[in-house]
């Protein structure tokens, strides 16, 4: 049987505390763990780059001449 136990860094940019399966309890079901999605053109914005502050770092998110997602910091 497993447990679950939530887990929060206490950050302001949590949006969610994170769960922890342990042996006690069962597995949520799969509705509750689904992750986002958001289709890529539509973060963009039209653009080929987006900038993504992220714990005072910054990153970008780049689109290619080859249709392909680029993390860089």
């Amino acid at each position: 049987m497993l447990t679950t136990s939530s887990l929060s860094t206490g950050s302001a940019h949590d949006a969610a505390p994170v769960r922890i399966a342990t042996a006690d309890a069962p597995r949520p079901a799969r509705s509750e763990t689904r992750t986002p999605r958001i289709d890529s053109h539509r973060l963009l914005s039209g653009g080929r780059e987006l900038v993504i502050d992220h714990a005072g770092q910054e990153y970008r998110l780049r689109l290619t001449r080859n249709d392909k997602l680029i993390l860089t910091k």
